[in-house]
């Protein structure tokens, strides 16, 4: 099966620092564009302003020159020098255009340049004719040339004016674009560093943000993988290591609570042993009572010794079937269950270790039902009820547990309140911490209230503590009424 979609886009994928660098280039290129073509406009307007000197200078040579012409026009040939200072400063113009005729030849007006020279050289040739009609005394032809003088003076003044005004013009065209220029570099600025914002936040930070809650969950027992981006970048493989990370913790803790469980059930052993030993020691009464009497034994007596066999029997296989279910390794699943059937099963398990003196009374109610994992949450009950027994150490004592229903949060809450030792103020902050233990060295692996605290939160749940020194420990837990989505 052709798959040309996956193949293109591990061609174009880039990571992280290859987005961020192409990104940077990319601006930075932009950045030269614009520079480089103000930098092309600038040495422009300055070949543009040396033009405008030179054709202010012109200008003023023209006017010069007009000055001299209407001298000549007022006064004639009286004014003998009007002519010869016309011819003077046409030439001084003439000069100027031929020496900055190649450095502004690449400019829009270069043409008119070109114009303005022809316009004088044509004017210094009537003035020339003019002086020669002058000695040939035609008045007529002189008139006309005259005229045709005045034309000239007229057209050159013009096209001086004009050389000064379109430069200027563009000039201000050339300020106009370099003012858009600027303009589009600010824009491309902030689109730049706004992309930049929004691919860092979106790329970087979000998935951050994502880990981070996630490991706020892990703290709290919920190991909930991330979902993977098809970003084929470095957010793609921190995701995939963290839920590696978050698959092995899971494990971890699992063999964990499975240690605890061992470690329970090595704290019952004796009295497990002792109460199995009990229903034996009747079972092998009640049997030898029989054989002695199988001769000359009463039916219904014989009857009554083995439905008390069976009655033991019973009893121990209970017992056995409590530890096998207790200690069994399971997936985590939710399921309707009495929670006073579930704190009666803990009990059970705990009844051989109570010392005399210390009793256990359940007040929950029969119609609480809520989903639970019914395994987990009998081992909370079980640490909850060694560690209360722990706790106190001269008996009497009483451990309480009650329940009820919150209505208006619509959850079940356990209190498990034990007459104690209490704990310390200082302690409490870091109770549910794992390996955190008050006992001495060898008393306990600290694990108990971590193990405790994170099944309550699998089941969405909560669970709190409040003790005072020498006045005892409650255990306040909350779990759902239903299951969330």
């Amino acid at each position: 099966m052709v798959r040309p979609n996956t193949s293109s886009k591990q061609i174009i994928s880039l990571n992280l620092r290859q987005k961020i660098i192409l990104g940077i280039s990319l601006f930075f290129l932009a950045v030269a564009i614009v520079g480089l073509l103000s930098y092309r406009n600038l040495k422009v307007i300055e070949k543009k302003i040396r033009f405008v000197e030179i054709a202010d200078d012109l200008q003023n040579i023209v006017l010069e020159i007009r000055r001299y012409e209407k001298n000549f026009f007022l006064y004639g040939f009286s004014e003998s020098g009007a002519l010869a200072e016309n011819k003077r400063y046409i030439g001084i113009a003439l000069s100027t255009l031929r020496k900055f005729t190649p450095e502004l030849k690449e400019l829009e007006g270069a043409p008119r340049i070109g114009r303005l020279k022809k316009e004088l050289i044509e004017y210094g040739e009537l003035i020339d004719r003019i002086r020669q009609v002058a000695i040939s005394r035609d008045l007529t032809s002189l008139e006309n040339l005259q005229e045709t003088l005045r034309e000239k003076g007229k057209a050159l003044v013009d096209l001086s004016r004009e050389l000064v005004k379109f430069e200027r013009e563009r000039i201000i065209l050339i300020l106009e674009r370099l003012y858009g220029h600027l303009f589009a570099a600010m824009v491309l600025f902030f689109l730049f560093w706004g992309f930049l914002a929004f691919f860092v936040a979106r790329k970087i930070i979000q998935p951050l943000r994502l880990i981070e809650r996630a490991t706020v969950q892990i703290v709290e027992g919920n190991f909930q993988p991330l979902p993977v981006p098809d970003t084929r970048d470095e957010t793609e493989r921190v995701i995939k290591a963290f839920n590696r990370m978050v698959s092995e913790l899971e494990r971890r803790q699992s063999q964990l609570v499975q240690a605890k469980k061992l470690s329970s059930l090595g704290t019952l052993t004796s009295g497990i042993a002792h109460e199995l030993n009990n229903p034996l020691n009747n079972i092998s009464t009640s049997c030898q009572i029989a054989l002695e009497e199988l001769d000359e034994i009463d039916k219904e007596f014989l009857r009554k010794m083995l439905t008390n066999i069976e009655k033991e029997i019973a009893r121990a296989r209970d017992i056995v079937k409590g530890l096998l279910e207790f200690s069994r390794t399971k997936e985590f699943s939710l399921e309707p269950c009495s929670i006073k059937a579930v704190v009666n099963k803990a009990r059970q398990l705990v009844a051989s270790q109570l010392p005399g003196g210390i009793e256990i009374h359940i007040d929950i109610p029969d119609d609480l039902i809520i989903p639970l994992d019914t395994q987990r949450m009998q081992q909370v009950f079980l640490n909850l009820f060694l560690n209360a027994i722990q706790a106190i150490p001269d008996p009497p004592g009483e451990i309480r547990v009650v329940a009820r229903r919150d209505q208006e949060k619509n959850e079940a809450i356990i209190e498990v309140e034990d007459t104690g030792v209490g704990i310390d103020a200082e302690h409490l902050s870091r109770i549910f911490d794992p390996f955190f233990t008050t006992k001495e060295v060898g008393a306990g692996t600290g694990l108990g209230l971590s193990i405790v605290h994170g099944i309550i939160e699998q089941h969405n749940g909560s669970i709190s503590v409040d003790s005072k020194k020498g006045q005892g420990t409650r255990f306040t837990i909350r779990l759902p009424m239903k299951v969330s989505n």
